[in-house]
């Protein structure tokens, strides 16, 4: 098909055809934007946590005076083992993604001095003696901690256990000792605390981000610690998932009858979990409706001016029905219009989303959007042009050529 006097009738309707141009160059650059967010959203929401997530639940009790820490401490513990359906119980300082961050920073070097930039930020899980079966954690090499590394770990200063073994997540074994194993190596707090890597467990979020990015979101260590500290007051109670609602509600009866002055709540690790990333899901579906609001827009926007166009040129449409021209011919006469005016859209659009990208990297610590975004915003907006000029297109295809030139 001739396009030039297709070009000749955009000249002659600029405006129109100026603003559909940006309409659709502003869809695409939200729509690939949009997308790429709501993809990562979706990664968020559905990043692994190496953890029996669906058999731990959270019992937490406040108020244990520490004077009698020990005893008391001891004595939930035995209380929650004795529970019909109890698999296993520790006490820890918190757990995943309660966003009761607990954060350290450690570095390979046992000359830095002074917090600086060769410190990595890490997730800090205390847990008392069976910590690994109540948590479920994976072991990929190593061991976990022995009784007498467990009975030497008291908090020190900074809340620090004054032990000197660690278990450590892979990805932080990774971002310390990169191409290396991790076992028997050493980490460093301060001048006062070191930890040796005994153990390393698959990767275990941390209670929030803590400003880092998906890969440091499983930086995580776990130290050993006596059951004795009353700062810590989480107890992790494991049971089969069939069982967990039972055993939740006998956990907090239970020790709430112990400790009647103290504050007892829990909450199923699901529950967490899902209030965790309860905005997170919230956002996606905004994005979702954003997107879907800027399609219908666009959509909405190409039918109507077709369907002006369609109004107006009835006469030519008859003139070119009357000398030969097919409906097919008509059809596809409008079907090129479009493709080209979104053409000029998509390619305004692309630069566009990739300045937007560029900007929302600098100002809001967004990842770089994949190139692949951008043809398949643009496949996308050419299939919603075409889509929405079909119906005013079948109009004008059904002109008949002597009505149309009896307008004349």
């Amino acid at each position: 098909m001739n396009i030039r006097p297709i070009f000749s009738s955009l000249r002659k309707h600029r405006i129109p055809t100026t603003l559909i141009v940006l309409e659709i160059a502003l869809a695409c650059a939200v729509l690939c934007n949009a997308v790429f967010m709501i993809g990562q959203r979706i990664g968020d929401i559905r990043l692994p946590n190496a953890i029996d997530q669906a058999g731990i639940s959270v019992v937490t009790v406040q108020g244990t005076d520490p004077d009698h820490a020990r005893d008391v401490i001891a004595r939930n513990l035995a209380t929650l083992r004795a529970i019909p359906g109890v698999q296993a119980v520790a006490l820890m300082n918190t757990v995943p993604l309660s966003q009761n961050g607990w954060n350290t920073g450690f570095t390979t070097d046992p000359a830095t001095k002074g917090f600086d930039d060769k410190y990595v930020n890490v997730a800090e899980y205390l847990i008392t003696s069976g910590g690994d079966k109540a948590l479920g954690l994976h072991l990929f090499r190593g061991r976990f901690f022995h009784a007498d590394e467990y009975a030497a770990g008291t908090l020190g200063t900074s809340f620090m256990p004054t032990g000197h073994a660690a278990v450590i997540t892979r990805s932080f074994a990774a971002r310390m000792w990169p191409g290396h194993s991790a076992l028997g190596k050493v980490l460093y707090m301060g001048d006062t605390y070191s930890y040796t890597v005994v153990g390393i467990v698959d990767n275990v979020l941390r209670p929030n981000r803590n400003g880092g990015d998906a890969r440091s979101f499983s930086h995580s260590v776990f130290l050993p610690v006596a059951p004795v500290e009353s700062a810590m007051n989480d107890y992790i109670v494991r049971s089969a998932p069939v069982d967990r609602d039972r055993v939740l509600r006998a956990s907090i009866d239970k020790l709430s009858k112990l400790e009647p002055a103290a504050v007892v709540k829990g909450r199923t690790f699901s529950d967490i979990r899902n209030a965790y990333f309860a905005d997170t899901r919230s956002m996606a579906w905004m994005l979702v409706l954003v997107c879907a609001v800027m399609i219908a827009v666009t959509a909405f926007g190409i039918v109507g001016l077709s369907s002006f166009w369609v109004g107006q040129r009835r006469r030519q449409i008859g003139i070119r029905r009357a000398v030969g021209a097919t409906r097919g011919h008509i059809l596809r006469y409008f079907q090129t219009e479009n493709f080209l005016i979104s053409s000029l859209g998509v390619a305004l659009g692309m630069i566009l989303a990739y300045g937007a990208n560029l900007y929302l990297m600098q100002h809001y610590e967004m990842a770089r959007m994949p190139w692949y975004f951008l043809p398949i915003g643009a496949l996308t907006l050419w299939l919603i042009g075409q889509f929405s000029v079909l119906g005013p297109a079948l109009r004008a295809s059904n002109v008949p050529p002597v009505v149309a030139t009896r307008s004349v």
